[in-house]
């Protein structure tokens, strides 16, 4: 029985579709379009800048939306 990231890599469409929840709760969560994001970083950056958080707090936001999911050009 294969595990759900062997089929995930091994599925195109479940990797798409995982895509597009990670924008969705980023869309959801912050208002912003997450296809524009370079990666995580990029990501925290900007929830920083637009909320007026520091780093730290964002680096946490942005973790808890993600959940260790990838975001950006190489999601």
């Amino acid at each position: 029985m294969e595990n759900s990231s062997t089929q995930t890599a091994a599925n195109p469409q479940n990797s798409d579709q995982n895509k597009q929840d990670v924008l969705k709760d980023i869309r959801a969560k912050w208002s912003q379009d997450a296809s524009a994001f370079k990666g995580k970083s990029d990501l925290v950056s900007q929830v920083a800048a637009k909320y007026g958080i520091d780093q730290a707090q964002a680096q946490r936001e942005v973790d808890a939306v993600l959940k260790g999911r990838q975001v950006g050009a190489g999601a």
